[in-house]
């Protein structure tokens, strides 16, 4: 472990799986103290178990983004915990469970992607912002390639995620003033839950087909989005403000 973060603090939301549970590794291996946050408490707490078998602190705190009060609360709690808040990564999010033509997509499905992916992002910053300018830190926001493109029938997610990177910019030039940066990322597909939901990436005639979308030749791994997360929240990227950083292995080309 290297203290690139020591005495500095994460709150990382979606942190049960995946790339938050990647990321919360990164930062825990950096010497940050870890906040995760989901749902999901079972599968947290592995994260929180997992960090702290690298000779991390961790903290788990039950949240549904969606919720203004469990999101205040999640902050609350990681303040009370840890004394300050340095970073954010907001990173929970959902793709929905169809996909079919504009003209046939459920409202309910639509109100409950936008909820979690662009709402729930919303709240978050809400909340953390106050102490993030406290300490002159960092917020990265999870997008996708989808916030960068109009391709396929995931209006909801598609929508929530261009939304994202709006929000974004929006944060980064109202509160660059303080000191503060705020930027996203934005993957292609990445070998996650998500990931094997939506390509079923278990499946080597379907994977096929996935990895040739990216010129690359492959799918992206979760450890390689947590990296572009622990650089944005960096010095190395002091003057990186408002940026979509995307690691999608040439999808976009």
């Amino acid at each position: 472990m290297t203290n690139m973060f020591g005495g500095q603090v994460v709150l990382i939301t979606g942190g049960s799986s995946g790339i938050g549970r990647a990321t919360a590794l990164a930062f825990a291996g950096l010497g940050a103290q870890v906040v995760v946050a989901s749902r999901r408490e079972t599968e947290s707490l592995e994260t929180v178990r997992l960090l702290e078998a690298a000779g991390g602190e961790g903290l788990f705190v039950q949240t549904d983004i969606c919720k203004a009060s469990e999101v205040e609360n999640m902050v609350a709690k990681a303040v009370e915990r840890f004394g300050r808040l340095d970073f954010a990564f907001n990173n929970a999010g959902t793709e929905g469970d169809v996909f079919v033509p504009l003209i046939d997509y459920p409202e309910e499905t639509w109100d409950a992607v936008i909820d979690t992916n662009l709402k729930g992002v919303f709240l978050s910053m809400k909340y953390e912002l106050p102490h993030i300018i406290a300490t002159r830190g960092v917020i990265v926001n999870m997008s996708s390639v989808a916030g960068l493109s109009g391709r396929g029938m995931g209006a909801a997610y598609t929508a929530s995620k261009h939304g994202v990177i709006g929000l974004t910019k929006s944060a980064a030039s109202q509160y660059a003033k303080f000191g503060v940066r705020v930027n996203s990322v934005a993957p292609a597909v990445i070998e996650t839950p998500m990931g094997e939901r939506g390509f079923a990436l278990s499946d080597p005639e379907r994977a096929a087909r996935a990895v040739k979308l990216h010129p690359l030749g492959r799918v992206g791994m979760p450890e390689e989005v947590a990296n572009a997360v622990v650089w944005l929240c960096s010095s190395g990227s002091s003057f990186t403000t408002g940026l979509t950083l995307t690691i999608d292995g040439g999808f976009l080309l």
